[in-house]
Parts: structure tokens; C-alpha cells; sequence
């Protein structure tokens, strides 16, 4: 079964910086696509970046140039640094994890930007 644990969430001024990390078990790891999504209260969920196993990236429009997403197939471990972060970047940000025949999401780590 796979776990997928989000760490690295919090509280930042406008402009600031963070970086999430997403440790994934029990899976293969290296073949998957990775995914950061958020969900802001009253909102849908939406897709923020995403890498492929090869390391081809897609970004949502509002994030374009401030983030970037990474993986490290060693740590099994996939990142998003944020920077000049705005206060409509707060919301729960989700890892997600498709592989064969997975589908999975870790628990959402809350980041919030406000002054």
C-alpha cells in the first residue's frame, strides 16, 4: 500500500519562501508521476505541478515562475519550493502519487500567507 507523508507547511509573510517535502513507501517510486495540489476553503481542489518519471514538469499559470517542482528517486521523495509566496497561495497542499494501478494522496499540509 502506498504512503505518501507531506511535511514543511506553516505560516509565511507575503514574499517569503517555503519548501514542501513528500515522502512516498511501499511503492515504485521512480516510474510514478508526482503531483503537489492545494484546496482553499469553499474551492476545489486544484493542480499546482506535477513531474513525470523523466522529470517533465507542468505548472498551474498562477504559479508559474515563483515555483518549482523537484523529485529525488533515491529519498523517494518529491518537492515544491515556493517562493514570493501571496496570500492567495494559502490553502491544504496535497501530494499525490500515480503509478500502476495507484492512486494516492497524503494527508495535506496547510500553508498560509498573510502579514
Amino acid at each position: 500500500q502506498v504512503q505518501l507523508v507531506e511535511s514543511g507547511g506553516g505560516w509565511v509573510q507575503p514574499g517569503e519562501s517555503l519548501r514542501l517535502s513528500c515522502v512516498v513507501s511501499g511503492s515504485i517510486f521512480s516510474i510514478s508521476v508526482m503531483g503537489w495540489y492545494r484546496q482553499a476553503p469553499g474551492k476545489q481542489r486544484e493542480l499546482v505541478a506535477s513531474i513525470t518519471a523523466v522529470g517533465s514538469r507542468r505548472y498551474a499559470e498562477s504559479v508559474k515562475g515563483r515555483f518549482t517542482v523537484s523529485r529525488d528517486n533515491a529519498k523517494n521523495t518529491v518537492y515544491l519550493q515556493m517562493n514570493s509566496l501571496k496570500p492567495e497561495d494559502t490553502a491544504v497542499y496535497y501530494c499525490n502519487y500515480k503509478g500502476p494501478g495507484e492512486n494516492s494522496w497524503g494527508q495535506g499540509t496547510q500553508v498560509n500567507v498573510s502579514s
